[in-house]
Parts: structure tokens; C-alpha cells; sequence
């Protein structure tokens, strides 16, 4: 298996290719957004409204780094929303004008991810050469949904919520591999399961910079995983019962999928959640490979991956998604979950 990792938004003093160049062999692609436009995280290169143009210079020097390495780039345009500009030929001039400056420099990307059908039909229309993917943000995870775009994607990353319902992931890798698609999966959200809250937070996301600079409302919580859980250690299960994939797990879809994403950009340690996947093993906190993690919920307790019971992830994937009625994570759950010291 090899990774796809996302571009940090944490800039350091070191370029991240040198921080992950020893890793390669396991490194597939790179993800990122254009510094300043909106994506599916924070604006890279944006701070307080301001674009630092610094990052220009800095993700360029690492985009060449990482092609002259063999590694595909993929330009995310995978905001939830463009807003009045979602049809628009505005947006059309955006996308041009990015993917024209690259075709100048660094060269066009391989591959470009998006959530706007938009931004695919413009993609198809301009620059037909490049790889088109449905970002995991467009939940699309049936055959049905697939089908209704294949005009627009090369490739699905598959919604993330069956990741572990195996028959249903085969059954769209199946069809993708019938119809001359790709699919990919994204190995370690932390994000709750068929969140109720997905949509309202990725529009939050898209509309980042203009709601930072609005007076918010300081008693409510616009994180939903955050709200659920919060003081509530009975619900942790939540987690359990998410779609994360264990770097001890990952050769259980190598039948289906040939390159997983893993969420880096916003990560505190990108390093180390690729050296976990690329070596297939991950001793300590669970919690502190996923984004977004909890570590500080459950302090202080941690969720220890070596506690997991081995034959946890099996049972997993028989299961028929009705948590309701099954206890087998809530027993993995009281297995793994242990007090510790260290802060959080």
C-alpha cells in the first residue's frame, strides 16, 4: 500500500519534503490547496485574512522536490462551497488561472481533487490530460452516486463511512473497475460516523475567513463530534465505532484500493502518522494518529492500539452497521482504554 499526504498548514522552518524525503518508497502523492483559496481545510498561507506570500515560494520549492521524486501532485479545489461563484465564470478564471500558472512552473498536477461538479466540467473541458477525482467530502459511497457523475470523475475517494463495510466497498470497487474508474479511501479521519454535522461544518470551513471576522455566538459549539462527546466518557464509543483504519489493518483493502489518504494537512505530527501507516504498526495514544484526534477529551485516559483486541477489526467487518444492537466495539473500547499521566 502507498499513502497520499496532505501539504501541513503549520509552516516550519524545515521544507516538509526534506522532514518525509526518507519515507518516499511508501509516498504516492501529495495533496494541497493553492495558498489564499479556499479548500476543504483552512486556506493555506492565509492568517488572520492575510495571505503570507512566503508560502507561495515555499510550496513551490516543495512541489519540485516531490515531482523531481516521482510523487504525483494533487491540487485540491474541494471547498464544500464557492458560494455566489459556484457557476460562475469567476470561478472558471480561478481554476484556469492556477492550474495555467503551475503548467508554467512546476508543471500541470496529475491529479485534481474536488467537491464542485463545476470545477470538474472545467477541468474536463480545459485541461483534459488531468485526473479528476470526487473528493471523500461528496459522500459519494454507492454505485447510484457513482454512476450519476462519471462524466465528470476519473476517480472516487470513497465516503468515508463505509470504509469498513466491506461488501459495500467492494461492490463500488467492482463497478469502478468495470467502468474504467479509480477509487481511493481515507484512512484516518477521526471524524463520528455518519455525522449530523458534516455538511453544516465543511460550509463553515469554506466560508472560513469571513466567519473569523464575525462576532460569534460564545455558548454554542459548532463542532458536533466535540459537543456529543464532550464530558461524556459514556459515549466514547463513538470513536470506536467511526471509520479509521489501523495501520495494522491497512492489508485488509489492498484487494480493493492501491493508494490510502491520510489526513495530514492539519495535523500536529504529519511525520508521525506516516511513519505508523508506512510501517503497519502504531504503539501508544490511537487517538494521536487520527485528525481530528481527542487526545484532549479523553484525558486522562488513552485509547492504547496495542489493547485493541486482535480479533476486534475482523468481527468489524461482518458487521451490518447496526450499532444499536451490537456490543462488540464498546467491549474493544473498555479493552484499550487506560489512564495515563502524560498531559494531553
Amino acid at each position: 500500500m502507498k499513502f497520499a499526504i496532505g501539504y501541513p498548514l503549520r509552516q516550519t522552518a524545515t521544507h516538509f519534503f526534506l522532514s518525509v524525503r526518507d519515507l518516499l518508497p511508501s509516498i504516492a502523492e501529495l495533496y494541497f490547496p493553492w495558498p489564499g483559496a479556499p479548500s476543504g481545510r483552512s486556506a493555506l498561507g492565509e492568517d488572520g485574512g492575510f495571505i503570507d506570500y512566503t508560502a507561495f515560494g515555499r510550496l513551490e520549492e516543495d512541489l519540485f522536490a516531490f515531482r523531481d521524486a516521482g510523487v504525483k501532485l494533487d491540487l485540491l479545489f474541494n471547498s464544500n462551497c464557492y458560494g455566489e461563484e459556484a457557476i460562475s465564470v469567476a470561478l472558471k478564471q480561478q481554476v484556469v488561472s492556477v492550474l495555467s500558472y503551475m503548467a508554467g512552473t512546476v508543471g500541470l498536477p496529475e491529479v485534481v481533487t474536488t467537491t464542485s461538479p463545476a470545477v470538474a466540467f472545467i477541468l474536463r473541458e480545459e485541461y483534459p490530460s488531468v485526473h479528476v477525482r470526487a473528493s471523500v467530502n461528496m459522500r459519494i459511497g454507492t454505485v447510484q452516486g457513482m454512476s450519476y457523475v462519471a462524466d465528470l470523475f476519473d476517480e472516487y475517494m470513497i465516503q468515508r463511512d463505509i470504509n469498513r463495510d466491506i461488501a459495500a466497498l467492494g461492490e463500488v470497487c467492482a463497478w469502478a473497475e468495470r467502468n474504467g474508474k479509480g477509487v481511493s479511501i481515507l484512512a484516518n479521519s477521526g471524524c463520528l460516523r455518519f455525522c449530523s454535522g458534516q455538511t453544516f461544518h465543511d460550509n463553515l470551513v469554506a466560508h472560513g475567513t469571513r466567519v473569523d471576522h464575525m462576532r460569534k455566538m460564545e455558548d454554542f459549539d459548532a463542532h458536533t463530534c466535540w459537543r456529543y462527546l464532550r464530558g461524556k466518557s459514556e459515549r466514547f464509543t463513538a470513536i470506536m465505532q467511526a471509520t479509521w483504519i489501523r495501520p495494522e489493518d491497512v492489508h485488509q483493502y489492498t484487494p480493493y484500493v492501491e493508494v490510502m489518504k491520510l489526513a495530514t494537512r492539519m495535523h500536529p505530527a504529519p511525520r508521525a502518522v506516516l511513519d505508523a501507516y508506512a510501517a503497519g504498526r502504531w504503539r501508544g495514544n490511537l487517538l494521536d494518529l487520527l485528525e481530528p484526534g481527542f487526545a484532549p477529551l479523553f484525558h486522562p485516559m488513552i485509547l492504547d492500539n496495542a489493547r485493541i483486541p486482535d480479533d476486534w477489526f475482523p468481527a468489524v467487518l461482518r458487521c451490518d452497521g447496526q450499532c444499536q444492537r451490537c456490543d462488540v466495539c464498546e467491549r474493544a473500547m473498555r479493552a484499550a482504554l487506560v489512564e495515563t499521566r502524560t498531559a494531553p
